[in-house]
């Protein structure tokens, strides 16, 4: 994904998501399967997890289960973190959506079942949020509220 060329700023992000997820309707439990990361990686998680903010989105921080540290989650519905996934698919596509947050960067992607899922861009270890199909309509505000996080642990770079 050339990030660079396909960014889009916070508001302009916020508008076309709520264009997008408009026609949400009931809610679906999001996953919460817990990621394998490298060592490495899972050592940034844990860091990640413990400067994570109690509220996102004004919603108290409930973590999934299973309990682990590369796992969290605020509401419920919940929107849910999970740290050291995968590289997605569509990070190598040029026209993939991508977006910023206070200063990081997501690949933004809608799902079939209504759900909008951010990818973390330019970062050491791929983080993924997943908003409810009920909170699909918030943008990117959830992410404002991660980003002091991922900036202190999660460093710059190219994931491997």
């Amino acid at each position: 994904m050339n990030f660079f060329r396909h960014r889009l700023s916070g508001v302009s992000a916020l508008v076309l998501l709520c264009a997008v997820a408009g026609c949400s309707s009931a809610d679906d439990d999001a996953s919460t399967v817990v990621p394998s990361p490298s060592a490495k990686a899972a050592q940034i998680c844990r860091k990640l997890d413990a400067a994570l903010p109690a509220e996102v989105d004004g919603l108290r921080r409930r973590d999934p289960e299973p309990a682990s540290t590369l796992t969290a989650g605020w509401g419920d519905p919940a929107i849910i973190l999970r740290c050291g996934v995968v590289k997605p698919p569509k990070m190598d596509d040029d026209g993939a959506d991508a977006g910023e947050a206070d200063g990081v960067g997501w690949l933004v992607e809608k799902q079939d079942d209504g759900t909008i899922r951010f990818t973390s861009a330019l970062r050491v270890v791929y983080v993924e949020v997943t908003l409810p199909k009920s909170r699909a309509a918030e943008g990117m505000s959830p992410l404002i509220d991660l980003a002091p996080a991922m900036k202190k642990t999660v460093p710059e770079g190219i994931a491997d």
